[in-house]
């Protein structure tokens, strides 16, 4: 960055502040949406396809499962016999989430078994 240019940009980001020009912008006091930071470009109409379909790509599905099952476990009682199930449950999501990451080769956004999945799921 050109020195001095950082301090010119927020000298004029905090008049405009003072003179109110961001206050009523589009989505103020909205949170921001970063649905698709993690997608590359060229996959961004695809995903966001199978996102209104209803699919989601297996890391997804899988943190989505943990999720609920961490809210089992909250709500199972200490020591029973169903909060054992529900632990082993979430140690083995864990498990092949990070498996499922481990296994993601950097070449390739989706693996063989999902394309397999979305060509089902769109035939």
């Amino acid at each position: 960055m050109i020195p001095g240019f950082e301090k010119i940009v927020e000298e004029r980001i905090k008049k405009a502040q003072q003179e109110g020009e961001f206050d009523n912008l589009e989505g103020t006091h909205k949170p921001l949406k970063f649905e698709d930071q993690n997608v590359p470009e060229e996959f961004r109409l695809a995903h966001k396809i199978l996102k209104n379909a209803g699919f989601l790509p297996p890391e997804v599905e899988l943190r989505k499962n943990i999720r609920q099952t961490e809210d089992l476990l909250q709500a199972a009682e200490i020591d029973s016999p169903e909060r054992i199930k529900i632990q082993k449950k979430l140690s083995y999501l864990v498990t092949k989430l990070n498996t499922l990451r481990g296994e993601r080769c950097c070449s390739s956004l989706f693996s063989e078994e999902y394309r397999e999945s979305i060509i089902k799921k769109l035939s």
